[in-house]
């Protein structure tokens, strides 16, 4: 396998959520030799949906003009911390993907930065897999509420979430955060990550790169998610795997939160997959 210190790895977090929850998983990645960056995604960014004061948001308010962020905005987020990794510092990289952040990593995954095309062309580094972490695997030409919506125009509201005041058009945040997020740390620890949580728009950018064709795919099934079952974890990675491979499956006791309560695990499952897909 590559000497650790030329892999770094990006994460891509889930709707509501901030980078802070993922920092105990970045320095347990630095802690083995690899770079690890985690950016704030723009749906997910208190700044940026018109909530008022940060400290005090108030999800009521109308979206802001020009509409709240999308999927074009987290995939262009991402793509900035990619880049000068690759294609200044030549690293290879693997894209760590949690929840919603599914469809983030997927499609930010485009092919000139993937390790195979750039091996190519000459050029060092690029993209050499994408772990799943309880995350969601849509399917290209799918958005995530295309996928996870009724077909027939109905819209049902899962029982972790709740919207404001703008219904659907408006700004969703969690309910119970300490039950379904994270559920198998103690309370006081629960309440300290469930206060770092932010909103989300609903997102309905559809899915246009099939990097699942193109990268090795792996999935960590969440066996404690109470928020994404882990049947239905399973179920995504199988559907896509039929169309473009099978998935390398891992499994976790954790709940939706295993960079937080399963850390070391989660390391031990990043170095096993890149031993994995040597290159």
């Amino acid at each position: 396998m590559s000497s650790p210190n030329n892999v770094a790895v990006v994460i891509c977090h889930g709707s509501y959520h901030s980078p802070k929850p993922y920092a105990r998983l970045i320095v347990a990645l630095n802690d083995e030799g690899m770079d690890a960056y985690c950016p704030q995604l723009p749906t997910a960014d208190l700044s940026k949906l018109n909530v008022g004061d940060v400290n005090k948001p108030d999800f009521d308010r109308e979206p802001p003009v020009g509409g709240y962020p999308q999927g074009d905005e987290d995939t262009a987020i991402v793509l900035e911390a990619l880049e000068p990794v690759i294609c200044k510092e030549g690293k290879k990289v693997l894209l760590i993907a949690h929840s919603s952040g599914g469809w983030v990593a997927t499609q930010a995954a485009r092919p000139e930065l993937q390790f195979n095309v750039r091996k190519a062309k000459g050029q060092p580094g690029g993209i050499v897999g994408i772990l799943y972490m309880g995350a969601f695997v849509i399917p290209v030409g799918e958005s995530v509420h295309s996928f996870f919506q009724p077909k027939d125009g109905s819209a049902v509201v899962p029982p972790f979430m709740e919207f404001h005041k703008q219904g659907f058009a408006g700004l969703g945040t969690m309910v119970q955060p300490e039950k379904f997020l994270f559920n198998d740390m103690d309370q006081e620890e629960a309440k300290q990550w469930a206060a770092t949580l932010t909103a989300s728009p609903v997102l309905t950018t559809k899915l246009t790169n099939d990097a699942y064709a193109a990268l090795p795919c792996a999935y960590l099934v969440l066996e404690g998610d109470l928020t994404l079952p882990k049947e239905y974890q399973e179920a995504m990675a199988a559907l896509q795997g039929q169309k473009t491979g099978e998935f390398i499956l891992y499994r976790s006791p954790s709940g939706h939160s295993p960079h937080l309560s399963w850390t070391k695990s989660v390391i031990t499952t990043v170095q096993d997959f890149l031993s994995r897909i040597e290159v």
